[in-house]
């Protein structure tokens, strides 16, 4: 250790040494964090990623928003190429409110990815970027073939899932009709994951419930829908998850089923719940993210009955 010859000269060591470190903690505070959030849809475009008169859409400005108040930085594309770019690896993580197989171009016209930049998605995931789907997310890269009856949607396909799938953790079956909109409750799994703090259960919330099915078995659950008095035949089923948490690999994956309604981009609950799944994602939160999947939807497995066959 060394040794200070007089009082004033350790003092101005010790002024020194703070304004050192105060400088260090600004550099690092710089640092912030970027995430992407890919929006392309191949298959149906949903109203909350649809870009008109070149203007943000929806969600665009609803995460940017939440970059804003949590310290991340966002930045939002529809162009399919991003997978094979350089720049692809400085995010920490990617955000994906997506339909159909992205690697055709499909509806919305946007540059596909390349069926090698699906495979650097995955990988980057495994190695640790984060990943967060949003409602639709589980609607893209249904597990072929996907014909036009949809029948293939209520097979289970185990491990021969696309691996798209098995990295986000399930895949999207169908939404009710009749009402396609409905108020249901939420079971409150992880009161303790962020951005759930102080919400008690069950929630009421009304969105476009998606039916799912192929869960992953080593899901953390944070919400499951409570069925019971649900119209369709889509949720004649057990409860079952609708927004979940796993690992791929070293890399953070979350999942949430809700996000249809443009409503609902305003609401408190749904958004503080997106923002703790990508504080987690890329992080900058922590949790307690054991399996829990078969405790909390014991009959997770069960795949509902198919809408009768319109005349």
């Amino acid at each position: 250790m060394k040794e200070f010859s007089s009082r004033r000269e350790f003092l101005r060591a010790a002024a020194l040494a703070g304004a050192g470190l105060a400088l260090s903690n600004r550099l690092a505070g710089a640092s912030i964090k970027s995430v992407l959030v890919f929006t392309k849809s191949s298959g149906f475009e949903h109203a909350v990623v649809k870009r008109v008169d070149g203007k943000p859409s929806i969600m665009d400005d609803a995460v940017t928003d939440l970059g804003n108040k949590h310290g991340f930085k966002v930045s939002v594309t529809k162009d399919g190429r991003i997978f094979d770019s350089k720049e692809f690896h400085s995010y920490a993580g990617v955000v994906f409110f997506t339909t159909g197989d992205l690697t055709t171009m499909g509806t919305d016209g946007k540059p596909p990815m390349s069926p090698k930049g699906k495979q650097t998605l995955l990988d980057a995931v495994r190695d640790g970027m984060g990943f967060v789907g949003v409602h639709a997310a589980s609607d893209t890269f249904h597990t072929l073939p996907d014909p036009e009856d949809r029948s293939n949607r209520y097979v289970a396909h185990g491990d021969q899932e696309d691996p798209y799938l098995r990295m986000l953790g399930a895949e999207f079956i169908t939404h009710g009709r009749e009402p396609r909109l409905q108020d249901a409750n939420l079971i409150v799994n992880d009161p303790k994951f962020p951005g759930l703090e102080g919400v008690t259960s069950p929630v009421s919330f009304n969105e476009e419930w998606y039916s799912l099915k192929d869960f992953m078995p080593d899901l953390h659950v944070i919400l499951t829908l409570e069925t019971d008095g649900m119209k369709g035949e889509c949720y004649r089923r057990a409860p079952y998850p609708v927004m979940w948490t796993r690992m791929h690999g070293k890399g953070h994956v979350f999942y949430t089923a809700m996000g249809d309604r443009p409503e609902n981009w305003k609401n408190e609950f749904f958004l503080n719940s997106l923002a703790g799944g990508m504080r987690w994602g890329i992080g900058d939160a922590g949790a307690q993210v054991d399996v829990n999947l078969k405790k909390a939807a014991p009959r997770y497995a069960e795949i509902p009955p198919k809408f009768p066959e319109k005349k």
